[in-house]
């Protein structure tokens, strides 16, 4: 499954790898936690039990980083919410591309899959 260019399957060990980087995320679904997040986001961070790279990539919204590091979309949608982001806006910023290039590209059909099979067997 980690074959796939582009392509972070949530599995089990994600699962654990990300429970608390989840936890913290879904937590900011209640309106009185989003505002403590708002007001000193790092200071937020320290009550949950995540690793050094896991709240770096959280402070950066390095949402590329933070799926390897465990964490699973529509849970760190909760950030990128709160962030005042539409789904379209944040994921847009995993690509490299423009809003309007993603949202034209998934308009489109998404992303082609030539050359995005396999690495192993360069497909």
């Amino acid at each position: 499954m980690e074959d796939i260019p582009g392509t972070r399957v949530f599995t089990a060990a994600r699962a654990r790898q990300g429970y608390h980087l989840n936890q913290f995320a879904m937590s900011l679904m209640k309106p009185e936690n989003r505002e403590r997040w708002k007001a000193d986001e790092a200071a937020y961070l320290e009550h949950w039990q995540l690793t050094p790279e896991q709240k770096a990539a959280v402070l950066a919204r390095d949402y590329n980083a933070l799926l390897d590091l465990g964490g699973n979309i529509y849970f760190l949608s909760k950030v990128f919410s709160t962030d005042g982001l539409s789904f379209l806006q944040a994921v847009s910023t995993m690509t490299g591309v423009s809003v309007e290039d993603y949202s034209a590209m998934m308009n489109a059909g998404g992303r082609s899959p030539v050359g995005q099979r396999s690495k192993k067997e360069a497909r």
